[in-house]
């Protein structure tokens, strides 16, 4: 049940997808004066060493964070991958380039660091974050208490899918949910859409981010549509963007490794109630992630709305 780390991930292509929507996302809800809460029902550690044993295990941030820099960093040079970067892949090196300010990547940010960099003093802007794995858990505390966020910020070790009710609907109406499990038991995609089903019942109008691997399972297929349906009958608007980087020609992996999360190559993201600002936003980021992160056979990337 504990072995899952994403230590071994961090910074791969789909972390590179899920923080660029994430922080798309942020950027929008603080554009009101109103404070607002994030919830991250699967906050991981918090916080990832690039060079340390996990991450050099995988060699995951490769085809992902790192990939993406040595492409892009020079942007408006003529050594630059794409000269006209999409803004929102702007925001997300730049908010990456923060963790790393000698300008080399030993750090990648997990999801609690990056919300708790764009949460606002003065708005009373709140983190809540949950996580069961007892190493992890235990990592992600210290980590936090190194920001001295004081109450801004709150981790517990519980079962985010529970510990969310709790915090629906939030005092200030405003929220954003990132439900991002690591899907390593199969149960947890329908989880997953239990948890939207009642979270839409206690709070319509939150934004709801649900991160999800494209991986031959039956599981992950249905997914994307069973959410499509329950924004449906709630009458909610919402965003499916998928990333494929392509199989790597020169390694085959096995269906076994695919399912662990070794050698994934896609994922995707569902968000239900999204600024309107997304869908252009990622129109024009998606084909650029995909010239510079596609590998070989297979790469595609995809967007679609409703509601």
């Amino acid at each position: 049940m504990f072995s899952y780390r994403h230590a071994f991930h961090a910074g791969n292509h789909a972390d590179v997808l899920k923080h660029m929507v994430l922080i798309a996302i942020l950027r929008h809800m603080t554009q009101k004066d109103t404070g607002f809460t994030v919830i991250d029902t699967h906050a991981g550690a918090g916080l990832y060493r690039l060079d340390g044993d996990y991450a050099d295990t995988s060699g995951e941030s490769a085809d992902g964070i790192v990939k993406l820099f040595s492409a892009l960093a020079p942007a408006r040079t003529s050594d630059a991958a794409i000269k006209d970067v999409a803004p929102i892949i702007q925001d997300y090196m730049e908010a990456i380039a923060a963790f790393n300010p000698d300008g080399r990547l030993k750090i990648y940010p997990g999801s609690p660091f990056i919300v708790q960099s764009e949460l606002r003093q003065e708005a009373r802007d709140k983190l809540k974050l949950f996580e069961t794995h007892p190493t992890d858990s235990k990592a992600l505390a210290a980590n936090i208490a190194q920001l001295q966020a004081g109450r801004q910020v709150a981790a517990a070790r519980q079962d985010g899918f529970e510990g969310l009710k709790a915090f629906l609907p939030p005092p200030s109406r405003r929220a954003l949910v990132l439900i991002d499990p690591s899907y390593e038991i199969k149960t947890d995609y329908q989880k997953v859409a239990t948890c939207i089903q009642d979270s839409l019942k206690r709070f319509a109008t939150g934004t709801y981010a649900v991160w999800y691997p494209v991986i031959p399972r039956p599981e992950a297929h249905d997914l994307p549509k069973r959410l499509k349906t329950l924004s449906n009958q709630a009458g909610k608007p919402w965003i499916h963007a998928t990333l494929a980087i392509g199989q790597d020609e020169e390694r085959n992996v096995s269906g076994d490794e695919e399912k662990r999360g070794h050698g994934l190559t896609a994922s995707g993201m569902f968000v239900i109630n999204p600024p309107h600002s997304l869908k252009p936003a990622l129109a024009a980021a998606l084909p650029q992630l995909l010239q510079v992160l596609g590998r070989g056979r297979g790469k595609s990337q995809a967007l679609e709305s409703g509601g």
